[in-house]
């Protein structure tokens, strides 16, 4: 543990365990009611918090200029595993999105895997191309092309929210490369035309924004969770309701585990809870983007700001979703919902930062 950041470890490691605390608050009573078992999500995710644990420490210990060497293997082993997915009879269709493989009872998603394969393959990219990135033709296409593959498998599951919060990270990498900003503009505008064109093919993802728009046009339906969203931390106040007191996880938020937890967590613990767990976040945000910033290896520069960007706008979009700001992505809020899968990813992105700090 030599040279490791402290800060970062310890913070992560806080706000993990404060995560399985409140998702045994927000969850226990539709556990009793499912499973009988009150404890049930709390015990899964505990496994997983251990095996993050376990995960974030050991990457923290190994060289991250591996990844550079096997990036090409990364990167297929990741592939694979989009497209086995999508196989019926191997992967499993959960809440309309077959983007799962079923074991046991668990469920672990190929797509948060591939966050980090994909920023492993970007960032060798970028720093081994790094001079002709100025050259849409011969620099960005090769790369956009690999990222568009990509997407469009996660989009096949579907699981918009995922392929957004990887396509951005990602775009986000070649943004601070050497890519003139018109290019931006450019790709922005496919972007938008893109999103439309997913709308149209899609009609729930229009009952969503016409939700997000106005919830009260369908209060039962696609207006149903960010309503419920809303009652919750709309009490709150100073204090909240007392940790375990939650008026909105007894059945009227849907899984208040997962997307949602945030709004648990304003329930119970009012202002003060929010500004805690902010607080450890912009303390995370923080020591990951220096790291970056001092990092003088250019493929640990890349590396690092991939990851944290990641982190980081998936936890804005999650929180966004919350209070309302942007129709529901279906995106979890880091080291803090239920989710194997989005928890591991999430530890082992640190383990890496971490040793990318230590080496640098």
């Amino acid at each position: 543990m030599k040279n490791i950041d402290y800060k970062l470890f310890f913070t992560v490691l806080i706000l993990s365990i404060f995560g399985a605390i409140m998702i045994y608050s927000s969850s226990h009573v539709w556990a009793l009611y499912k499973y009988n078992d009150s404890l049930k999500y709390l015990k899964n995710q505990v496994v997983f918090l251990i095996l993050g644990i376990f995960l974030m420490y050991t990457l923290s210990k190994i060289d991250y200029k591996i990844y550079k060497k096997k990036s090409n293997l990364i990167i297929f082993i990741c592939f694979m595993l989009l497209v086995l997915v999508l196989i019926p009879g191997i992967g499993v269709v959960r809440n309309g999105s077959r983007s799962w493989f079923g074991f046991g009872g668990f469920g672990i998603q190929p797509s948060e895997a591939a966050k980090i394969g994909l920023v492993i393959f970007v960032a060798k990219y970028l720093s081994n191309n790094y001079s002709i990135m100025n050259n849409i033709k011969k620099g960005v296409f090769p790369i956009i092309s690999v990222i568009g593959v990509f997407f469009i498998l996660i989009m096949l599951e579907p699981d918009f929210g995922t392929a957004m919060v990887l396509t951005m990270s990602l775009v986000a990498m070649i943004f601070v490369s050497k890519v003139k900003l018109s290019f931006f503009f450019k790709i922005g505008l496919i972007g938008l035309f893109g999103i439309i064109g997913l709308i149209i093919v899609a009609p729930y993802r229009m009952a969503r924004i016409v939700s997000f728009l106005n919830p009260w046009s369908d209060p039962l339906g696609s207006g149903f969770q960010i309503i419920q969203s809303l009652y919750a931390i709309g009490p709150g106040g100073l204090f909240g309701l007392g940790f375990g007191n939650s008026i909105q996880k007894h059945f009227y938020l849907p899984e208040p585990q997962t997307d949602f937890i945030f709004s648990i967590i304003s329930e119970e613990l009012g202002f003060l809870g929010v500004l805690i767990v902010s607080t450890l976040f912009f303390i995370i945000f923080y020591r990951c983007i220096k790291i970056s910033l001092k990092t003088k290896d250019l493929f640990g520069k890349y590396l690092a700001f991939g990851l944290s960007f990641a982190i980081i706008f998936q936890t804005i979009l999650n929180l966004c979703v919350v209070i309302g700001l942007i129709p529901v992505t279906g995106v979890t809020l880091p080291f803090l919902s239920y989710g194997g899968s989005s928890l591991l990813v999430s530890m082992s992105s640190i383990g890496i930062i971490l040793n990318i700090s230590k080496n640098n």
